[in-house]
């Protein structure tokens, strides 16, 4: 990628689409979006630092408050861990809670958000859930860190047409009642246009 620049503004939460066909360079810059990969050349700036640079102290809150959403449901979770763990790990780790029954009620009320039943959900194994439920979870996981921005990668490419409109209300009730920017990364220009408020190609 080449002089690629551009601003987003937090005080005003929205779904910002990076769309382009498929070896452009879309998934490297939600990378370097989230402090995974460094670029070569300028700089990538979360709250006017560069991400670079973060500190082992600064990164815990920049982990906090900007989540992602990755293309494949079937390679974010341990099989060998319940959902009600995974889920309970991020809550403690994070400190998200003050109280079991506390964390309790904030992974149940993530899990109804995107319209999984805790009852049905939570004492299961990822394998035991479809792929359109797996990627429900993790849009779920990313909603429990009321995260300033989330990186949503293909987050729809990979469930049936059925599901995508479900995951796609999901990611707009996200910026609606939770006021969460999302960078909406797809090859997908019809999705774009029908969830996005704006769009770079």
């Amino acid at each position: 990628m080449d002089d690629v620049s551009f601003y987003i503004d937090a005080e005003t939460p929205s779904i910002i689409a990076v769309a382009g066909e498929s070896g452009s360079g879309k998934t490297t810059l939600g990378m370097m979006a989230l402090g995974f990969l460094n670029p070569s050349a300028g700089e990538v700036l979360y709250k006017g630092k560069d991400l670079s640079a973060l500190s082992k102290q600064e990164q815990p809150a920049f982990r906090k408050e900007v989540q992602a959403v990755f293309q494949d449901p079937f390679a974010v979770y341990n099989p060998f861990y319940r959902v009600d763990h995974i889920f309970e790990v991020g809550v403690k780790n994070f400190k998200l809670a003050k109280s079991r029954a506390q964390a309790r009620q904030k992974i149940e009320d993530a899990l109804v958000s995107v319209g999984l039943r805790p009852e049905e959900t939570l004492g299961r194994f990822p394998h035991q859930l479809s792929g359109g439920q797996r990627q429900r979870l993790v849009v779920a996981r990313a909603l429990l860190f009321q995260p300033q921005l989330l990186m949503a990668d293909e987050p729809v490419s990979m469930v049936d047409a059925s599901l995508r409109a479900t995951i796609l209300e999901s990611l707009r009730k996200m910026k609606e009642d939770y006021h969460i920017t999302i960078l909406y990364i797809t090859h997908d220009l019809t999705t774009a246009y029908h969830v996005c408020d704006h769009i770079i190609v």
